[in-house]
């Protein structure tokens, strides 16, 4: 189509997100490949604000454990893995997993984001265990536990399937399942990245049953790779129609492909682009409340900015990172850095659970 055609084509798409009408998945690519970044920042802020009107930017505080760092899936992309019998492989004890759990009760937070490798000695014996001592020492304790790539594992190495893998998982004490290893929800895309790696189909077959059991979950996208414009509103596509279904994520979370120490190697996408997919994430995802700040991969400045860009989450006070940091990308925010943005950016800020359900006042006046 030629410019007046394209420029009418995209006011009748903005016409449609002005009305909150769902927008098709061409849409979203012309809108993400063509729109100016502050259209988009407006038409994203709009579309926060009719579904949070109460101008509430909401985080959480807990900690990322990686109890393992030994994995067999080879992700060109990850700098933090070692592969089997490596001699920098370890696992954590469960004492030590516990010692950093009371460091996070320590500063108020109840939850643990607990994941790792795809590690062929680990069973689900070792899970059941694990998670029941957790629970037993810390009942109160929200376990956010193992991405679909990991519970595919652990049902392969287990010889299960996958209903009784998460239905014994969650016996032992699993909660909610974080979203990570989606990467790209586009098999040409994840056959280059990993060599041993749970399918797309794989990945969103776990979060439908453990939908249909009963656990919340957390969708992601991380981008910026090897991945097509095209690709990430697949992947968004991907996971809209799950939410149709099931309506069990809790929110959305994209973050950038941090390149260096890795195999992969390239370059991290402009901030520009971040903002930019953030805001058409926003926009196409009517049936998900709620959409997170990746300030981890982007910074603190950037993670307050995209506020203006659809943002009503600023995510976790993070107080252990290890597989981005890795990857050479270090950044740090705790509650009090956390609550004195969102009030910079003229929200007002709220503690709340997993599940956005339980909300709290911060510890910072």
């Amino acid at each position: 189509m030629n410019e007046t055609e394209l420029r009418h084509e995209l006011d009748r798409i903005e016409e449609k997100t002005l009305e909150g009408a769902r927008i098709a998945p061409d849409e979203a690519l012309l809108l993400l490949d063509h729109e100016k970044l502050t259209t988009l920042g407006a038409l994203a802020d709009l579309t926060r604000h009719r579904k949070h009107p109460d101008g509430i930017v909401t985080y959480i505080i807990d900690r990322n454990i990686n109890y393992t760092n030994v994995c067999n899936a080879f992700c060109k992309f990850c700098a933090f893995y070692r592969p089997p019998k490596n001699d920098e492989g370890y696992v954590l004890s469960i004492d030590a997993i516990e010692a950093k759990i009371r460091e996070t009760y320590d500063v108020g937070g109840n939850q643990i984001l607990l994941q790792g490798g795809h590690n062929p000695k680990l069973k689900i014996d070792y899970y059941e265990e694990l998670f029941r001592r957790l629970k037993s020492t810390f009942p109160d304790l929200w376990l956010h536990a193992l991405s679909p790539p990991e519970v595919v594992h652990i049902g392969n190495v287990s010889r299960l399937p996958l209903d009784e893998t998460l239905s014994r998982l969650r016996e032992a004490g699993l909660d909610s399942i974080p979203g990570g290893g989606a990467e790209i929800l586009v098999d040409r895309v994840r056959e280059q990245l990993a060599t041993n790696k749970c399918s797309a189909d794989e990945w969103l077959a776990v979060m439908e049953e453990a939908h249909v059991q009963g656990m919340r979950s957390t969708a992601t996208m991380m981008f910026g790779h090897i991945e097509t414009r095209a690709d990430r509103i697949e992947h968004m596509d991907r996971l809209r129609q799950l939410q149709d279904r099931t309506g069990g994520f809790t929110a959305f979370i994209g973050w950038t492909y941090q390149a260096e120490h890795t195999e992969l190697g390239g370059n991290e996408v402009t901030s520009a682009e971040y903002l930019r997919t953030l805001a058409v994430a926003r926009l196409f995802f009517d049936n998900i409340e709620n959409l997170q700040a990746s300030w981890v991969t982007q910074g603190p400045k950037l993670g307050a900015a995209s506020m203006a860009f659809g943002v009503n989450d600023m995510g976790s006070t993070m107080l252990e990172e290890n597989v981005v940091s890795a990857a050479g990308t270090v950044f740090s925010m705790d509650e009090k850095a956390i609550v004195a943005a969102i009030r910079d950016a003229g929200f007002k800020a709220q503690r709340r659970d997993m599940t956005y359900a339980r909300r709290m006042e911060p510890a910072y006046p």
